[in-house]
């Protein structure tokens, strides 16, 4: 058969689909790939193969996989050179495939052609042959590998001069699937470290800019990316594999409070509700929006350096040493080695107070573990230690501590069950148990209101209340001598026997009772002074007994309020009065120095209630007590 009669040698008719040209075998485009598939088998199982195939073509017109076909006007894919029947004598060279596990394993191997008598009567020997990739691909679709095939793979093995086991076909595995995700879409969300410029231009190297953002309402936060399913695959046989679908993920875990979801033609987003400062959650993810700062890495030069802040801080790490945290309702669920300072709320510490200060302007202070060489102060509030309290100072309106040892305590209302060598101070003091510790006295001091000042104005009052009243009695003499005058007398009996009516004048007579008015005139006055001078210095007295009962009431007021009482003395223990007058007595945020000096130093104003190594101690402020010096 010549090469054109083998151009030439095909089906009369085509497959729908299939257009054979001089210029070389097209798929037409237009047609749905299933249709497609079918001619392309019809083809195959009529006997014949694409000579010149082009086998990514095939496998993207027919499974869509693969580069992109060149786009044309006649919508045709130029698929092989030609088409040749494929001949019965080569079949036999083509061995079964095995497929497994998604893949079709071919042996190459040497292949002979039988002997064979020529229709001249000449024999042919057996001889070696040549596998074809044409007939290759078309003797596998027959087998059902229709889909995969190693080009590269198969044509490097047809070409090998010896035998060997090659993956001629794979499945083409789905793609993976891009899930769902949730992305930030706010700058806000990320704090800055950078240090923090002050007023004057210098930089603070101690402190950061923006440690903990704040966000403004209606900020969208964080946005949920749709998932997208990956690429389907196929399997060898051409069969589809199903796409594997996205894992989705629900935004509204992450909404907490202060944010809500909101859901527009741009997608889906977590949006703030109320302006706040920002909290993740680092175990559930949960983005919340509150007035206060929650931190997690502890206070350090690497992580926050010195904060200032305009909210409640609740903070999860330790605060290290040197480190200062200003602000308001500050908690610390760490160790505290820095200085807590708080304008208001309450200072909470969870562990240990060393070597640092917890102050707080107006509110109470807990500390639930140690405080151990700290200052704990608060101007108006409760400071409570669950714990043990060494070597510190405290003052409060009201103390209450479990264990002290070596403390300086000064406070209006003071509760400890166990001080030791410690010098404590308040108007109402209750010691469970109280004793020395080895060089540190115990000392217990009860305040008593500075009463000096009132005593000293009692006596004044008094001195000049009687001076008063020895001037009432002589003004009371004279007035009484001016009265008994026989021309006042006469006077002053027919003035008001006038004033009543009792008796008329004629006019005959009024130039004479003028005559007597004029002569006793500076009698009268007189009498109308001493009696202005009696009256004024009564009301003055009077002012004074009330002045002498608000004084009396006062200092009665001030020893009900002084009260000590101590159950179990254990050791040399001194109790002791300390006046103080009202200023000093409510001033709880004194130098930690100035308690020291008014606790532990010499004390010369004070009255002693009890000294002993044994015993109870149970006294009220009205009760006597002895005075020694300090």
């Amino acid at each position: 058969m010549s090469q054109t009669a083998q151009q030439q040698d095909h089906p009369g008719t085509l497959p729908e689909g299939v257009v054979a040209r001089p210029d070389g075998v097209f798929l037409d485009l237009r047609r749905l790939a299933p249709e497609l598939v079918g001619a392309v088998d019809s083809l195959f199982r009529s006997g014949y193969l694409l000579r010149g195939l082009d086998y990514p073509v095939l496998a993207r017109a027919l499974y869509g996989v693969g580069p992109e076909l060149a786009p044309n006007a006649e919508l045709l894919a130029r698929l092989a050179d030609k088409l040749e029947p494929f001949p019965a004598q080569r079949k036999p060279l083509y061995r079964n495939v095995k497929v497994r596990d998604g893949e079709a394993e071919y042996f190459f191997e040497p292949i002979y052609l039988p002997a064979e008598e020529l229709p001249d009567g000449t024999l042919l020997p057996e001889r070696p042959a040549q596998l074809d990739f044409d007939e290759f691909v078309a003797d596998m679709w027959l087998k059902n590998v229709r889909f995969g095939i190693d080009v590269a793979a198969v044509r490097a093995a047809l070409a090998a001069p010896k035998g060997e086991r090659v993956t001629a076909a794979r499945d083409l595995e789905p793609t993976p699937a891009q899930d769902a995700q949730v992305v930030e879409v706010a700058s806000e969300l990320h704090r800055s470290d950078a240090p923090r410029q002050r007023a004057d231009g210098t930089v603070d190297l101690t402190s950061f800019q923006n440690r903990f953002p704040q966000i403004k309402q209606g900020m969208r936060m964080l946005q949920k990316l749709p998932g997208k399913p990956g690429e389907p695959g196929r399997t060898i046989g051409g069969q589809p594999m199903p796409a594997l679908q996205p894992a989705d993920v629900d935004l509204q875990r992450f909404a907490g409070e202060g944010t809500l979801i909101t859901r527009d033609a741009e997608g889906e987003f977590l949006v703030a509700a109320r302006e706040g400062f920002l909290n993740v959650d680092p175990k559930s993810g949960k983005v919340a929006l509150s007035d206060k700062i929650i931190s997690r890495d502890g206070v350090s030069g690497r992580t926050t350096g010195n904060l200032e802040l305009m909210g409640a801080f609740e903070e999860f790490g330790d605060v290290q040493e040197l480190r200062d945290v200003n602000g308001s309702d500050i908690t610390v669920h760490g160790d505290v080695f820095g200085n807590i300072h708080s304008s208001g709320g309450t200072i909470v510490l969870g562990r240990n107070l060393v070597g640092g200060k917890a102050i707080n302007a107006k509110g109470d202070i807990r500390v639930d573990g140690v405080a151990s060489g700290a200052t704990i102060q608060t101007a108006s509030g409760t400071i409570t230690i669950k714990g043990r309290a060494e070597s510190c100072v405290i003052s409060a309106p009201k103390v209450v501590i479990a264990e002290a040892s070596n403390c300086e305590i000064f406070a209006d209302e003071v509760e400890v069950e166990l001080a030791i060598g410690c010098a404590v101070a308040g108007r109402s003091v209750k010691v469970e148990s109280a004793g020395p510790r080895k060089n540190s006295e115990m000392f217990v001091y009860v305040v008593v209101k500075d009463v000096a000042g009132h005593n000293a104005e009692l006596e004044a009052l008094q001195k000049q209340t009687a001076g008063q009243e020895a001037d009432i009695a002589l003004w009371r003499a004279e007035h009484d001598r001016l009265n008994a005058l026989a021309e006042v007398r006469s006077y002053l009996t027919l003035a008001e026997k006038l004033r009543k009516g009792e008796i008329q004048l004629t006019p005959a007579q009024v130039p004479n009772l003028k005559k007597v008015a004029a002569a006793v005139a500076p009698q009268i006055k007189m009498i109308g002074q001493l009696l202005q001078s009696i009256r004024n210095t009564e009301e003055a007295m009077a002012g004074a007994r009330a002045r002498r009962d608000e004084l009396e009431a006062l200092k009665r007021d001030a020893a009900a309020r002084s009260s000590v009482r101590v159950m179990m003395v254990d050791g040399e223990v001194l109790v002791r009065t300390l006046p103080l007058g009202e200023a000093t007595a409510a001033n709880f945020m004194a130098q930690p120095k100035d308690y020291k000096a008014m606790l532990r130093g010499p004390r010369l104003d004070s009255l002693t209630i009890f000294s002993g190594s044994s015993g109870t101690v149970s006294w009220h402020g009205a009760a006597p007590v002895e005075a020694v010096p300090g």
